[in-house]
């Protein structure tokens, strides 16, 4: 909240991603290790629950404080809310410690890990604005984060204690499932990206009006998440996931016939069936690539599986924004193709909005402008689309059995 210039914005979230990073997959595998191995889905379900929250309230509460506050408030409202949740931590689990092993520090690996990943994020985040490898700054920016990250995997695998443990991809679940999780993560955010710009930039809502609009995906996800969990251990977890990715896809074909004449009612409806696929997304997929990993090594299996989804996220951010930008552009170059004096279209359409004037023109213009954001829109969704229907084939590489069947222990006192 208190940057004052892009540097700034960028150095501040690198040292919150710092301290949140551990938050997501500690949470996970505090749950997978209290809870017996039939309970594991219905203990992720509940931990989806809460996840659910922020895109139900996150887009409203963002909405408001940027409509009548000011957008650093959105990050200070954090404040009381963390200060509130480590004391609460505090007390419930201060006298569960777990035993304490003492290991080496990869310090050679963190470090280039620290330098490729930033170099990359960097990339991902300036891509855009510099035009991507047209610019000398970007250029060093990717030879810094591919040679970083090429040392990193090779020192990694022979590093007698590594920081992160690639041998877990030896397990074909996990390969499989953190690959749909990521890839599956980086077209859900690309979605969420371009659909509240699309609204406030061409359909005239405000951020708040565009949040209550983008609320809609997390009602399904709040309801079914338990239900789901509950019952992951009486299906093929493969079936739970390809209807998940089913429901994303059919979501995103929906939203690729927006236009700018859509009702709200028409542009919120496919959001809120996003919802119900994201129930069936996150929480069996967790199962799937979990199944068959040594229990000592959860913490380690979601910590990588968190990384490669949020760094899945950050790439399909800046993936939807080019890709918005460009078809734009190419849209608007094609619709301008039949914008001439001896069209009759055009003659009449300049006539209908106030004749021969500057104004009538530069009224076109906006209007072409909009049409063309408007199908890079529709483009991005069709897109997603097909790629959520896709990866119902990438999931079927999976191999049952997924859970272990094993009942807990009956302690008698």
């Amino acid at each position: 909240g208190l940057a004052d210039s892009f540097e700034m914005l960028v150095l501040f979230r690198v040292l919150q991603g710092a301290a949140a990073a551990p938050m997501m997959p500690l949470s996970q595998s505090l749950l997978l290790s209290v809870y017996p191995d039939h309970k594991k889905g219905l203990a992720l379900a509940f931990w989806g629950m809460t996840v659910m929250i922020a895109p139900i309230f996150g887009p409203l509460l963002g909405g408001y404080i940027t409509d009548n506050y000011t957008w650093p408030w959105i990050f200070y409202i954090n404040i009381p809310i963390g200060i509130i949740s480590a004391f609460t931590i505090w007390l419930l689990l201060k006298s569960s410690e777990t035993q304490i092993v003492k290991t080496a520090v990869d310090t050679i690996g963190l470090a280039l890990l620290i330098i490729g990943v930033g170099s990359l994020q960097i990339m991902l985040d300036k891509g855009n604005d510099l035009d991507w490898f047209d610019s000398n700054l970007i250029l060093s920016l990717s030879a810094i984060a591919l040679v970083t990250l090429s040392f990193f995997i090779v020192w990694e695998i022979y590093h007698p204690h590594p920081m992160v443990d690639l041998t877990l991809f030896k397990k074909r679940n996990f390969t499989i499932g953190t690959i749909a999780l990521s890839i599956g993560y980086l077209v859900f955010m690309g979605g969420v990206v371009v659909y509240p710009l699309w609204l406030q930039t061409q359909m005239g809502y405000t951020a708040y009006w565009a949040g209550f609009v983008s609320a809609g995906v997390g009602i399904f996800g709040f309801i079914l998440s338990p239900i789901i969990g509950q019952n992951l251990h009486k299906f093929d977890l493969r079936v739970i996931v390809s209807i998940g990715f089913f429901i994303f896809g059919t979501a995103y074909i929906m939203q690729s016939n927006f236009n700018t004449e859509a009702d709200m009612m028409t542009i919120a409806l496919p959001r809120i069936i996003l919802g119900a696929g994201t129930a069936m997304y996150f929480v069996p997929l967790t199962t799937i690539l979990l199944a068959g990993i040594d229990p000592t090594k959860n913490a380690s299996a979601m910590g990588l599986v968190n990384f490669l989804r949020v760094l899945g996220g950050a790439v399909g951010t800046s993936i939807s924004i080019t890709l918005w930008d460009r078809r734009a552009d190419l849209h608007h170059e094609r619709l301008c193709e039949s914008v001439t004096p001896f069209s009759h279209i055009t003659n009449t359409a300049i006539e209908n909005i106030g004749g021969q004037s500057h104004q009538a023109y530069a009224l076109l213009e906006q209007m072409t402008n909009s049409q063309a954001i408007t199908m890079s829109t529709v483009d991005i969704f069709w897109l997603s689309g097909i790629i959520m229907f896709c990866l119902i084939g990438v999931v079927w590489l999976a191999k049952p059995p997924f859970f272990t069947n094993k009942k807990p222990a009956v302690i008698i006192d």
